[in-house]
């Protein structure tokens, strides 16, 4: 049984509402993100074909949220998936919506893993001044990328894929990924977002103001906060934003393979460890 997109996206925005409640309640800065920062300022809410919801925040204001937001949140509700954790070893955090399934292109290794619906929390770092630094940094996260994808039970087709995955199993991940995070760097005037949402490294390297410096505006029923240089990061990110795509192009990136609003996805574990499930997942989408 399937859930429709609307219906996904009403519970998405009810947990952007839980973030941006917790944000403002303890004064931590974040701002909506990649496509749900598009869909705010070209749509005034989710872009109709998207299946899921983006924030970004600066290192500190992010731990910050991951120190408070254990205890803000309602726990029958909502689950906080904090990065690199004992049943997340992945380099971002997400908040989770207890009581759904929201499966993705992975058979998890780790059956505590946490797969309800989810918005994503993306850390943005600092990036260094020295030109061979920076590139150090964004190989570097795509090692502790491919990591921590490996851990999670990432699927994939492509040969060179699997081969670096392996390849980096005996890699210290963490050590590498403070390395990316630059925590002694807030002086610089750049940042970076590697373990965001883009892989490329000219769609994720800002001018810190473009994160630092805030707007509020319209998104769906609600007012949430957004870069005040919205423009330009969009236009690096997708070019001429404003101009929606062709009909036949406007499909999402196929976040979720199966979305279930009313059943745990625990109830749907031993299903999930089979070949047919994937099949059967990609032929209901």
């Amino acid at each position: 049984m399937g859930s429709s997109l609307q219906a996904h996206q009403a519970v998405l925005l009810q947990m952007l509402k839980e973030i941006d409640r917790i944000c403002r309640k303890h004064h931590i800065p974040y701002l909506l993100f990649s496509g749900t920062l598009l869909g705010a300022v070209r749509e005034g809410g989710f872009i109709p074909w998207d299946d899921d919801a983006d924030v970004v925040m600066m290192r500190d204001a992010y731990e910050r949220f991951l120190q408070v937001a254990e205890q803000e949140l309602d726990g029958e509700e909502f689950f906080l998936q904090k990065e690199f954790s004992e049943h997340w070893p992945m380099f971002f955090s997400k908040l989770r919506k207890n009581g759904t399934t929201c499966l993705e292109r992975y058979i998890p290794k780790d059956p505590k893993t946490h797969m309800g619906v989810y918005v994503d929390i993306f850390p943005c770092d600092n990036l260094y001044g020295a030109a061979f630094l920076r590139k150090i940094q964004f190989w570097l996260s795509k090692i502790v990328i491919a990591k921590s994808l490996d851990q999670r039970g990432y699927l994939t087709d492509s040969r060179i894929k699997k081969f670096v995955q392996r390849c980096c199993r005996c890699l210290p991940k963490k050590r590498l990924a403070r390395f990316v995070q630059h925590r002694t760097g807030a002086g610089e005037c750049m940042v970076h977002t590697f373990f965001g949402g883009a892989s490329k490294y000219e769609k994720n390297i800002y001018p810190r103001a473009w994160l630092s410096e805030t707007i509020e505006i319209p998104f769906e029923n609600h007012i949430f906060p957004v870069s005040a240089h919205y423009h330009e990061l969009l236009t690096q990110l997708y070019g001429a934003y404003m101009v929606p795509p062709p009909e036949e192009e406007r499909q999402c990136k196929v976040h979720a393979e199966f979305v279930d609003l009313d059943h745990s996805y625990e109830d749907y574990w031993e299903m999930q460890q089979t070949m047919e499930f994937q099949d059967y997942t990609r032929s209901i989408r």
